[in-house]
């Protein structure tokens, strides 16, 4: 992994120099809303007050920023203040980095008609135990010195046109492929796993590892990622104080074996904060089935909660309380390089600001029980990652506004268009259909498409993709795919252009397996009971009567 500033590599430094040792001095901004001290040539504090109360301007548009970016994640909050320079440097100090991979991405999202992309970010809580605070939060001594697992998973996006956020859960247990990884910091490469649960691929090549199994799976652009461990979530809740949860009757994690996160809480709503937090965003034993689905569930109402509280909350209006949370948040996350930066996690906090409660909304992967684990639903799994992959918001309200629109890149005659076709009808529960790129490739030549050939995968490539979907490298071709979908009945938008191609690429998927025409995708949104909303105030988590007390 690649860092920034001082921190070492592979390790998470001792909390480092504080804002009033780089000069910070609270009591010249108390009541102000002046955003950081005075520069060389300035005016004295005293007159910029007076003068700034004389023409009535509004409290800084940068504390407001700051306010939102701490609801940005809920638990994986962002934070920057209006500090000076060295203080801004030493924020920026404080944030680790790890580089996204750089190779067998998912297409990127095709910007839509206003010019504007969506934004995918892959929230990651990590269980390792490898620090003496991390041990003592998270407890089994036996993990010491093993490997992290990705045990929490959440999708974020960002509609393009930033009216909605959907949030997608997957379960640490899920099983799925995992793709050929390689390590950042040592270089070791990890061949692929099948059937593997979906946490392991942390400890094989850090985050983008991580990022690269979403993507195999969901054929979504990963963008960036964040990821927080035990010690950053109490840091974080610490900053920023107490939110509001709800059980249905008293409830004691904990049980004869001593498994459990410890969270003891009264019937009724309370206010969690640090190691509570933590806590309440770990327990499994005491939340209705005892599942990591479950403690999903808990996850969102805690977010949703969070977003609430800081919204409508005045606690971060005071310049202290605001220097505590951007010196948690910057000392508690790990984010892509595209992130690293104070400025560019405060960009990011903008524009998630613009989504009003009442759009954000929230699920788990939709799933079926494999023994002990899970693995996706077929159908409703991949109808859940193709909402994502077209930006239609998880209540289902945009799909409407939706428009398909034409190449200006005149298309070439089918005899003309040289197509290749790759077999990736595989899926969880299915391998491949042996010889089934050749069956289409002799389908194609048939509509006209006389130079179609199958591609021969090699080791380790992908073989599975729940949609059918046709790929081009650069814009001259576009014309030639949108062609080639319209002659198999694809929608416009299962054509995409990446690099990760050579010519017309037609990958037959998962939904294609037998028949002379892929199927036309129409994926349903999840059931409303599946959801949880961020304007939803009343809600309540169940407590199983077995951790009751």
């Amino acid at each position: 992994m690649t860092q920034n500033g001082v921190r070492g590599r592979g390790t998470r430094r001792s909390r480092g120099p504080q804002a009033r040792e780089l000069g910070w001095d609270d009591s010249l901004y108390e009541g102000s809303g002046v955003p950081g001290p005075r520069g060389p040539g300035e005016e004295e504090p005293s007159t910029r007050r007076d003068r700034r109360r004389a023409a009535g301007r509004p409290r800084s548009r940068r504390r407001r920023a700051l306010r939102w970016t701490a609801v940005v994640f809920a638990v994986l909050i962002l934070g920057t203040a209006g500090a000076g320079y060295l203080y801004y440097q030493h924020l920026n100090n404080n944030i680790e980095t790890a580089p996204l991979p750089d190779k067998n991405r998912a297409p990127k999202a095709t910007p839509n008609a206003a010019g504007q992309t969506p934004l995918n970010i892959l929230l990651i809580g990590s269980d390792d135990r490898n620090s003496k605070e991390n041990l003592r939060l998270g407890g089994h001594k036996e993990s010491v010195g093993a490997k992290p697992l990705a045990d929490v998973q959440m999708l974020l996006h960002l509609s393009a046109d930033r009216s909605n956020m959907s949030v997608v859960s997957m379960p640490r247990d899920t099983l799925l492929d995992i793709p050929k990884c390689q390590d950042p910091d040592t270089g070791d490469t990890f061949q692929p796993l099948t059937r593997e649960m979906t946490n392991v691929s942390l400890g094989r090549g850090g985050p983008a590892c991580t990022v690269l199994t979403w993507e195999k799976l969901t054929g979504i652009h990963i963008d960036h990622f964040v990821m927080v461990d035990f010690s950053g979530v109490v840091s974080m809740a610490d900053a920023i104080g107490g939110v509001p949860v709800c059980v249905d009757a008293n409830i004691h994690s904990r049980n004869a074996k001593g498994e459990g996160s410890g969270l003891k809480l009264e019937k009724g709503t309370t206010e969690v904060k640090g190691e509570d937090a933590l806590k309440w965003l770990r327990t499994r034993y005491g939340f209705e089935d005892g599942s990591d689905i479950a403690r999903a569930k808990a996850q969102h109402m805690y977010m949703n909660s969070m977003v609430r509280e800081l919204k409508s909350s005045a606690r971060l209006t005071n310049p202290a309380e605001m220097l505590n949370l951007a010196e948690a948040a910057t000392d508690a996350l790990k984010v892509d390089d595209g992130l690293g930066s104070v400025q560019k996690l405060a960009d990011l906090g903008g524009e998630l600001k613009k989504v009003p409660n009442s759009r954000i909304n929230m699920t788990t992967m939709p799933y079926e029980y494999v023994g002990a684990r899970v693995q996706p639903k077929p159908g409703e799994a991949a109808d859940l990652f193709e909402l994502v992959r077209e930006d239609i918001a998880l209540d289902g309200k945009d799909a409407a506004k939706k428009k398909e629109e034409l190449s200006d890149d005149p298309a070439a005659p089918p005899a003309d268009t040289g197509v290749v076709v790759q077999n990736a009808s595989g899926d969880a529960t299915r391998a491949p259909l042996q010889g089934r790129a050749t069956a289409v490739a002799e389908l194609l030549k048939g509509k006209g498409y006389t130079l179609a050939t199958a591609e021969r995968p090699g080791a380790g490539d992908d073989t599975s993709q729940a949609r059918t979907a046709i790929r081009f490298p650069s814009p001259e071709l576009e014309g030639d795919a949108q062609a080639l979908a319209k002659s198999l009945g694809l929608p416009l938008s299962s054509v995409k252009q990446t690099t990760d191609v050579s010519g017309v690429t037609l990958i037959v998927g998962a939904d294609w397996r037998e028949g002379d025409t892929p199927p036309k995708p129409t994926p349903k949104t999840p059931a409303k009971k599946d959801i949880e909303n961020g304007a939803d105030e009343d809600a309540c988590m169940h407590v199983n009567p077995a951790f009751t007390w």
